[in-house]
């Protein structure tokens, strides 16, 4: 398994549990928003290593907008949830390995 499929995993677990109704509100509020700012970086570094590979980037994307207006009650939960959403199914999406193969022509 990939670097960034494992971060995807990690990231979308993450968000998953900050987006429980309650449960994310009081971790992010009790940690002072840090845990936020830790999503935002994580996302960051998710989103470098995927575009590197050439994997999507969409659920990487999602998290840094999520983690940018995740303080407003509700808006956050929600794009909590919809960030994990897209990020697992990113990472539960099998890796193709391209190998170079010599076509001749014909």
């Amino acid at each position: 398994m990939s670097t960034p499929k494992i971060l995807k995993w990690v990231s979308g677990g993450l968000e998953a549990i900050l987006g429980i109704p309650l449960l994310g509100g009081i971790i992010v509020v009790s940690f002072l928003w840090i845990p936020l700012g830790v999503m935002l970086a994580l996302h960051i570094v998710t989103l470098v290593l995927t575009k590197s590979s050439g994997g999507s980037t969409t659920g990487s994307i999602l998290g840094i907008v999520t983690s940018c207006i995740a303080w407003i009650p509700f808006v956050g939960m929600v794009m909590h949830i919809l960030t994990a959403i897209f990020l697992m199914l990113d990472a539960a999406k099998p890796e193709i390995e391209l190998k170079d193969h010599n076509i001749d022509a014909v």
